[in-house]
């Protein structure tokens, strides 16, 4: 990292720290004259916004139209606010990225898988850039670690090495002497990852939920012996049985976190274990249905509204995160101004439809098979949905099990849905496939949903993930 970027990312972070000790009242104040500044600045410098909004430039927020991944790539070179940016450009810098390089030597680049059907590209400049990193150190600050240049730490990570990806941009610019960090792809074979896990002996380790409940396992087995102070996990589901695999295989040590490649860390985890605080500070998150109404407290909503209050290059004002979080109905405990997120259902292009026996089709939320699923003894599970039913994958049995025990606790579980239970066959693998970014979703479909939908999500608990 240089020295401009360091200087740059510990003033962002005394910043933040600051802000963890405002009021309620001083928080929406910052909110109110931040999104007043990105707007003005907004509406002199993207043509694109200013034909999105225009006639509704003096409303509310909540009155703007909404900006979808589709719509910000449509319009990509009119969206941004320098006019010496081309996507075509763009383009070729990503085919030929190396190391830490910035495009136009001044913008950092990422880009989503494209799971939703279309990858998003964002762009970031160094104060942006800051304030991402910065937003990650606060979550692994409110898990215990301090920045600290007195003492070297040594830190594991198990998740996309794409060139890419969020986490891999942020590891390179931060390569530093003070922490000595191990990447591996999550992707690698499963020997391969514990053998240089124990060769390293990391002090934090940072995982893909589905990598950190394979891990754990392999940790009780005897493969895997290593003693990190501190676990972070992000990027999937985060199961009350996966956090429970994970605590007993390390202690309790784990904090989740929850972000995103469109603007870095939204919230995280504190001591209290509590839920996930939103960054506030950083982000206005509106909880929102399928129609982008409101939804209170302790409902979860269909998805989420995002404004990156910090974000000028690429401005993102209630940009569309197919997310379902549910903000606490009770008040935190905590002294923090931020509201607080107790449950995230997985994102939607997880929730599998299947025929109701009153007709149409019923949204099944991936809580419905956690429920079931996590009482198998079993390092990994992945459901899948096909043309001719379902498919439970089950990897690393530690016991004697029966499938048709399996099954029939899935049938009732679907028949209390109201629906109609489609073939359900149980296979034993050696691992559970990943993507090419080296998720493992707990819930995968290749059945295109039909339009009708009979009911809503369940309102079930699910412990918060990223």
């Amino acid at each position: 990292m240089s020295i401009a970027t360091i200087l740059t990312v510990l003033t962002t972070l005394r910043q933040l720290r600051k802000r963890e000790h405002w009021t309620h009242e001083q928080l929406e104040a910052h909110q109110a004259q931040a999104l007043g500044q990105l707007r003005e600045y907004v509406y002199e410098h993207s043509p694109f916004y200013q034909r999105f909004h225009q006639g509704l430039m003096d409303r509310p927020l909540h009155e703007l139209p909404v900006l979808t991944k589709t719509m910000m790539m449509e319009h990509f070179d009119d969206l941004v606010t320098d006019r010496a940016i081309r996507l075509e450009d763009i383009r070729a810098h990503m085919t030929a990225l190396q190391g830490d390089q910035r495009y136009l030597e001044r913008y950092w680049v990422t880009a989503t898988s494209g799971s939703t059907g279309q990858p998003g590209i964002f762009l970031f400049n160094r104060a942006e850039w800051a304030t991402v990193i910065a937003s990650f150190a606060r979550g692994q600050e409110w898990g215990g670690l301090k920045v600290d240049l007195r003492h070297r730490r040594k830190m594991a990570m198990v998740s996309s090495t794409a060139s890419l990806h969020m986490s891999s941009r942020v590891g390179l610019t931060v390569q530093s002497p003070w922490i000595s960090t191990l990447r591996l792809a999550a992707a690698e074979s499963l020997p391969s990852i514990v053998q240089q896990l124990n060769d390293f002996q990391p002090d934090i380790f940072v995982a893909y939920a589905s990598m950190a409940r394979i891990l754990a396992e392999e940790q009780h087995a005897g493969r895997l012996q290593i003693k990190p102070t501190v676990i972070f996990t992000s990027s999937e589901v985060l199961t009350e049985e996966t956090r429970r695999r994970v605590e007993d295989a390390w202690g309790k040590v784990l904090f989740n976190e929850y972000a995103a490649t469109e603007s870095g860390g939204l919230a995280a985890e504190r001591s209290d274990h509590r839920g996930l605080y939103l960054f506030e500070d950083l982000v206005i998150f509106e909880v929102v249905d399928a129609e982008n109404r409101p939804v209170p407290p302790g409902v979860y909503g269909d998805k989420v509204l995002l404004t990156a209050l910090f974000k000028r290059t690429q401005p993102l004002i209630r940009y569309e995160l197919h997310d379902s979080v549910r903000l606490a109905a009770e008040p935190p405990l905590s002294e923090s101004p931020f509201a607080l997120i107790d449950g995230i259902q997985g994102r939607t292009e997880d929730i599998l439809y299947l025929p109701g026996l009153a007709g149409g089709d019923i949204a099944v939320h991936p809580t419905v098979f956690h429920q079931v699923m996590d009482t198998v003894p079993t390092s990994g599970w992945q459901v899948l949905q096909g043309k001719d039913g379902l498919t439970l994958l089950l990897s690393g049995l530690r016991e004697t099990f029966e499938d048709e025990a399996l099954v029939s606790q899935l049938r009732n579980a679907l028949t209390q849905q109201g629906i109609v239970v489609p073939p359900i066959a149980v296979q034993q693998v050696a691992a559970i496939p990943k993507g090419a970014g080296g998720k493992a979703p707990l819930i995968k479909s290749n059945r295109t949903p039909a339009p009708t939908i009979q009911n809503p999500l369940p309102d079930t608990h699910e412990e918060v993930s990223s």
